[in-house]
């Protein structure tokens, strides 16, 4: 192949070597972050989340739909307390992304959370597609989102979910500018991996995610666009706890994505409960994603 030939014009299969290596390696998963055991000899960590988009996801495309956005608010109005009802009886912590947009919305909901030990985490202004977004848009946005769920909550977010569960190739960069301790918004393994950027370690932590252990897969719903519930809720549970039972007997992280417009539900919350109450029998440790990080990072074998 020509020295000369533009790869940018180029179809994929015919990138030379350079070109789908250097893509392969803007962000890549370093060595692994699984410690040989968890605090009190738990078979394994749980780290519950929630991902209170509440209207940021229509007001992100235009705010058209008021039925939406009325359905965003019902996380707010009935979701997260009886999230909160649910992790409290089970004394459980968690995690929770909120879109800056979400928590100048609602501020009181993040006081309050915060105040209650759970952590709020990054997850951009208002729920835009970071993956797309040119690194001084990105940045800007996310240096303003961390400063207002500090000013409002009085602790600075320590980790992130990217609002598209994607990266552009200027997201990691920001995050290590930042000094943000974690990421979980990638899927290169089930445990804490060290992100590398362009071959290098970068100090930022992924606590991965997965589709599979999202109930937005099985119970989202637009109207308009083909997305249709289409799983049951005993199957769902049956999934995450299959998922749970593989990370208990592999001694790992048991991660978990709920949205609460979705999850609290009368006829899903059950789940979240029944998850909690299994955990509990099986005496898992049930931690915020900041705090398995941190033991992660200071126990990797």
């Amino acid at each position: 192949m020509s020295n000369n030939t533009n790869n940018e014009e180029l179809k994929p299969w015919q990138w030379d070597e350079p070109k789908w290596r250097g893509l392969l390696n803007q962000v890549r998963a370093g060595r692994s972050l699984k410690p040989a055991s968890w605090p009190g000899n738990a078979p394994c960590a749980v780290a519950f989340s929630f991902d209170s988009d509440h209207e940021t996801g229509e007001l992100r495309d235009g705010g058209q739909s008021i039925g939406r956005m009325s359905w965003g608010q019902y996380g707010n109005r009935v979701g997260v307390p009886r999230i909160e009802r649910t992790l409290d009886k089970f004394d459980a912590k968690a995690s929770f992304y909120v879109p800056a947009v979400a928590a100048l919305t609602y501020p009181d909901e993040q006081k309050r959370l915060a105040d209650a030990g759970h952590e709020i985490g990054l997850h951009g202004w208002i729920h835009e597609l970071n993956s797309i977004l040119p690194y001084e848009a990105e940045r800007d946005l996310l240096l303003r989102a961390s400063d207002t769920l500090t000013s409002i909550t009085g602790v600075r977010p320590v980790g992130m979910r990217t609002p598209s569960w994607d990266f552009s190739p200027h997201t990691l960069r920001i995050a290590v500018e930042m000094g943000l301790e974690y990421d979980s918004s990638l899927m290169a393994d089930d445990d804490c991996y060290e992100l590398l950027l362009d071959g290098k370690p970068t100090d930022v932590v992924e606590l991965p995610v997965e589709w599979i252990r999202d109930d937005a897969v099985y119970f989202n719903m637009h109207r308009f666009q083909s997305l249709r519930p289409y799983t049951a809720p005993a199957d769902v549970f049956d999934i995450f706890k299959r998922e749970l039972d593989a990370a208990i007997e592999e001694g790992g992280i048991f991660q978990l994505t709920m949205h609460p417009h979705m999850i609290s539900a009368r006829s899903r919350i059950w789940i979240l409960e029944e998850l909690l109450r299994y955990a509990r029998e099986r005496k898992t440790w049930i931690a915020t994603h900041a705090d398995i990080v941190r033991y992660a990072k200071t126990h990797a074998v």
